[in-house]
């Protein structure tokens, strides 16, 4: 059982000890503290907060405690209830709030919940934001408002749908010409909000769906993160329904993988690749992932004659380097994707718009798209930390090592060789190592994890 407390927001396991678990009393710990920040930082006593959530069992609950202990902290609750990670992001602005929370452990399993925090714009906090959270949990001086000063709930039922509608009306959402392509798909929306927001959309679009677990239970039919590993039944499904592809969302819809009509994965790093190529062809930029993500969007943005930037790992760390070097589409290369026109946060609804909208404009099959792009082949793998490893002290020595090859620092450690390249950090929401590669070939991929996943178990021995 795990809670893990980063500049990213609170996610832990539910049930057992407080401190050790995501329990109420740490629900309502880390609650308090945000609203303590909200109202420094916004200058107001009683300050509006946006609250969603994915449909995780034990969603309901969390949501209870946090915009509970908001209302005894005198904050005024927008209430959306089931709701996406996207659409909660977009209404912090939208309602002129101060700021939002969602309450989601994102690709994580269903013992897993978290809070993620926003600021005013609806974007994820900074590093110096969070660790004043974190500082003022720790101390829990809290001062909690007296009856009079209560905070109050407004409840907004169909924000989902004006979501829909914001994606429908932006200029590069081809309308017309999505309806007129007859298109057939297969959604596989993890028994969570996916199910409710992404048929809703392909069926405004005019395109037929064949809804797979889109049952918003929170009972999870399989590992929710969207890997070739867990979509069996997707890659299935669209065959036997003869659709022209399959679309999966992680449970808070920020994250978004296709797979092609012969049932093959079109790549959860090709997502971002296939919708910056749409973008870039209607306006010239720059573009921005992090340095885990594939060459492949290197590759196309020069194509269309911009420059390609590469961030630290996180959200925040994307949006910052996307607003610094003016990326006109950016993201992640986990099927995240960022465009600013719509907002600054990874939108699965905005990425749908943009794929069938490419589709009308190639007039090909998802497998031949894929073909069309640079063929880079990625392996994740990951290794379990032990309590007290020297992680920092074990990646230095990596970075020794290879000292004399191109080293990125600025998270965890990168290693670029000729045609493949390593990237070696620590996660932000599990207790693991995560160990990316990419290379010409599969094979070479996961030979290149394994071997410095091999070396990085040979240095923690020596650190024993």
């Amino acid at each position: 059982m795990t809670l893990i407390k980063s500049i990213s927001g609170i996610r832990g396991t539910i049930g057992g000890a407080p401190g050790d678990n995501l329990t109420p009393l740490d629900a309502v710990k880390f609650a308090s503290a945000y609203a303590i920040w909200i109202k420094e930082n916004v200058g107001k006593a009683a300050p509006k907060v946006v609250i969603g959530r994915d449909a995780r069992l034990s969603g309901s609950m969390i949501q209870s405690l946090v915009q509970n202990t908001l209302i005894g902290m005198g904050c005024h609750i927008v209430d959306l209830g089931l709701s996406t990670t996207p659409t909660v992001e977009l209404a912090v602005p939208n309602e002129q709030a101060d700021g939002g929370i969602i309450l989601t452990a994102s690709h994580n399993p269903k013992q897993w919940n978290a809070l993620k925090l926003l600021n005013s714009k609806g974007e994820f906090l900074d590093g110096a934001e969070g660790q004043k959270i974190l500082d003022s949990a720790d101390k829990e001086d809290f001062y909690y408002s007296e009856v009079d000063d209560l905070g109050t709930v407004q409840i907004i039922e169909d924000y989902i749908d004006r979501h829909i509608q914001m994606v429908l009306d932006m200029e590069v959402t081809q309308i017309e010409a999505i309806k007129a392509a007859g298109f057939k798909v297969v959604v596989d929306g993890v028994n969570s909000t996916g199910g409710i927001a992404i048929p809703a959309l392909c069926k405004a679009l005019g395109v037929e769906v064949v809804e797979l677990y889109c049952d918003p239970t929170g009972h999870f039919p399989h590992n929710p993160e969207p890997l070739k590993e867990h979509l069996g039944d997707l890659c299935k499904a669209v065959k036997e329904h003869q659709a022209h592809f399959g679309i999966t969302v992680d449970p808070d819809v920020d994250r978004l993988a296709f797979v092609d009509e012969t049932g093959e994965m079109f790549g959860e790093e090709y997502t971002l690749v296939a919708c910056a190529d749409y973008i870039l062809g209607h306006k010239k930029g720059n573009t921005v992932s992090n340095l885990s993500s594939s060459r492949a969007l290197r590759d196309v943005t020069e194509k269309h004659g911009g420059t390609y930037y590469a961030a630290a790992v996180g959200e925040v760390n994307v949006v910052q380097k996307m607003k610094e070097k003016h990326a006109v589409i950016g993201g992640e290369g986990n099927g995240g994707i960022i465009y600013p026109e719509s907002h600054y946060g990874r939108d699965a609804l905005v990425g749908v718009a943009m794929f069938l909208s490419l589709l009308t404009e190639k007039k090909m099959k998802v497998s031949e798209l894929r073909a069309s792009y640079p063929s880079y082949f990625m392996s994740k793998k990951k290794v379990q930390l032990v309590k007290g490893m020297p992680v920092d002290a074990i990646l230095a020595d990596i970075h020794k090592k290879y000292e004399t090859e191109e080293v990125t620092s600025i998270d965890g450690i990168k290693i670029d060789f000729a045609d493949q390249w390593v990237h070696m950090r620590k996660s932000n929401t599990e207790p693991i190592i995560r160990i990316y590669t990419e290379a010409p070939t599969q094979k070479t991929a996961d030979d290149l994890a394994d071997r410095f996943i091999a070396e990085l178990e040979e240095i923690a021995q020596q650190h024993a």
